[in-house]
């Protein structure tokens, strides 16, 4: 079995697009700064590593994707910045636990870590092309099974 890298991505992409909260959501990290002056979305595999499976002869494996939210540090009010980020966060916190699955895509997303990587969001400051962005990265875990068969 093959990883489809590209469905998966995309149906992470399209749950952020779904929100209707961002005026862009990038299918890549971006290298430079984002151009609107809202909320923009950013979506790239983070990490993959092989996780315990049936102990059958194949391996499943985490993927690991960032989905990043950023907006500029400097927009007024400033007191609003983290509300309007938080509301996205929830936004997507909720469709990806309500697409546990992702359409059949994914054995599961793993809300609670239980192969080492929980779902969480964090948050902070990141300068780019000379301009401060306020920013939450959310780890999104997802499982894929049987991705690997193990020959002897």
């Amino acid at each position: 079995m093959a990883l489809d890298i590209l469905g998966i991505t995309d149906a992470v992409v399209s749950h952020a697009m779904a929100t209707g909260r961002f005026e862009q959501v990038n299918g890549s990290e971006p290298m430079n700064a984002p151009s609107t002056g809202g909320l923009t979305a950013a979506v790239w595999s983070d990490r993959v590593t092989p996780v315990r499976s049936s102990g059958l002869n194949s391996l499943s494996v985490l993927l690991v994707f960032n989905v990043r939210i950023y907006t500029s540090a400097m927009q007024q009010p400033q007191d609003a910045i983290d509300p309007d980020m938080l509301a996205a966060v929830d936004d997507l916190c909720t469709a990806y636990t309500g697409d546990f699955t992702l359409g059949g895509l994914v054995r599961h997303i793993d809300l609670l870590g239980a192969n080492g990587q929980p779902l969480d969001v964090r948050a902070g400051y990141l300068q780019q092309d000379g301009l401060l962005y306020r920013v939450m990265t959310i780890a999104l875990p997802v499982v894929v099974n049987d991705l690997w068969n193990e020959v002897a």
